[in-house]
């Protein structure tokens, strides 16, 4: 029994409380020490005594038993075991050991009672305890002024008149009716913002496919710009093309096609079309190949003017071909006259090439009479003897220069064929004047 109680003496006096606030260890006080020997003893009257029932404890040994589970021990650096309880704290001295129960219930009473929603574990030290002491008080003197608070106006609650107990009633059924009507309002409102809700969706998804059709817009809007600008620079280019146009005709109207295709001019006796010389003389030789070239330009001229005033030759018909342009009967034989020579002719009268020539002073000849009748009238200032192959030479003593070359000098017979190119420059400027007054005459 007395080693038991000294093992449990000492057990207990290896235990150590820490502070549930601060954790920090609780210094033991004599009066400490001394509840921890009653502790002991306690612990062992627990434990009970060889030879004796384990259920014949006391109430301390139950108070102690209680104090065993709902306490934990901790290690100590120093060898001892920190006491940790969250159900006890132990303040001053322990009284009887039989009354440890019913001090920890008191404790944990005040505490529930008096801490309110603050919570507070235990055991504490001494400065927490403090702490908890300070909240405590100031806690208490706010209870006592809301205390005192309620009490007055207890007190002068019943002091009012039977007239203000009435207008406060009549204030209260007031606010319940305004309170009423704002319920009312409030459903009203509540009612309103679900319609505004519904509309602002339906708005929103207006908007949605207005933003789409905003893009469409867009989209074709440029598709659109995009052509219009192509075709402005069209029309700018058919603009510019058109005025080119025009500027030409201009120069075209001012223009004398047979003129700018048909240049007839002379140096000296012999007559020269389109550079090509027509004559021969025995002081300037020209070749037969560039006297064979001006004959067809001059039967190129003559079938153009021709055709100029629609007239169709009789008794010949032109064929103008450059070098070897012809002329071809129309009568029964069909026989083609060259209008071109290579210096061999015959010696007989009748040659072809002299033939050739007569012919084409034919085709002149009815040339001159068919423009003679439109208006203005053609005037060639050398007249044609048809019959006998002769162009009218003032100035010279016979009065006409013959056009073959059968017994004919070369100086008479350049000389016809320079006089023949001047009725035809005249021509030029005849057909020239006709298109012009056509023109003006179409012209609005």
């Amino acid at each position: 029994m007395e080693h038991f109680k000294g093992e449990a003496t000492a057990a207990m006096s290896s235990f150590r409380f820490i502070c549930q606030r601060c954790s920090q260890p609780l210094k033991l006080t004599e009066s400490t020490e001394t509840s921890q020997e009653r502790a002991a003893s306690l612990l062992h009257s627990a434990r009970g005594e060889p030879g004796e029932p384990q259920g014949a404890s006391s109430g301390e040994g139950a108070s102690v038993i209680n104090l065993q589970d709902g306490a934990s021990c901790l290690p100590f650096p120093g060898g001892g075991m920190f006491w940790a309880s969250s159900e006890f704290t132990l303040l001053g001295r322990l009284g009887s050991l039989r009354s440890l129960n019913s001090i920890q219930k008191a404790i944990r009473d005040i505490f529930g009672i008096l801490s309110g929603e603050t919570v507070v574990d235990h055991p504490l030290c001494q400065h927490c305890t403090d702490c908890l002491l300070e909240q405590l008080d100031a806690q208490l003197t706010t209870t006592d002024s809301e205390v005192q608070n309620y009490r007055r106006c207890l007190e002068t609650r019943g002091w009012g008149s039977e007239a203000e107990r009435e207008t406060l009633r009549k204030q209260l059924k007031g606010l319940e009716l305004e309170e009423l009507r704002l319920v009312q309002e409030l459903e009203q409102v509540q009612k309103n913002r679900e319609r505004t809700t519904a509309d602002l969706e339906a708005a929103q998804a207006e908007t949605e496919m207005l933003d789409q059709k905003e893009w469409q817009y867009q989209k074709d809007y440029s598709k659109l710009k995009w052509q219009q600008l192509e075709l402005h620079d069209e029309l700018d280019s058919v603009a510019r093309r058109l005025e080119h146009a025009q500027t030409r005709w201009d120069q075209l109207e001012k223009t004398n096609v047979f003129r700018a295709t048909f240049e007839i001019r002379h140096a000296g006796p012999i007559a020269i079309i389109n550079n090509f010389r027509l004559g021969s003389l025995p002081t300037v030789p020209v070749g037969w190949n560039e006297i064979n070239a001006a004959w067809g330009q001059t039967a190129l001229l003559l079938h153009a003017l021709s055709n100029a005033i629609g007239l169709e030759f009789q008794r010949y018909r032109l064929v103008p071909c450059g070098n070897y342009s012809y002329l071809k009967s129309l009568t029964g034989d069909h026989v083609e006259l060259p209008l071109f020579a290579n210096g061999q002719q015959s010696v007989f009268l009748n040659n072809k090439f002299d033939q050739a020539m007569v012919a084409f002073l034919d085709c002149m000849q009815q040339f001159k009479e068919a423009a003679e009748k439109s208006e203005p009238p053609l005037f060639w200032p050398y007249k044609i003897d048809v019959k006998k192959g002769l162009m009218e030479d003032p100035g010279s003593h016979g009065g006409f220069c013959p056009i073959r070359t059968h017994l004919n000098t070369e100086e008479e017979w350049t000389r016809a064929l320079k006089l023949m190119l001047i009725n035809f420059k005249s021509s030029l400027l005849w057909v020239s004047l006709r298109y012009r007054q056509k023109r003006l005459s179409f012209s609005p």
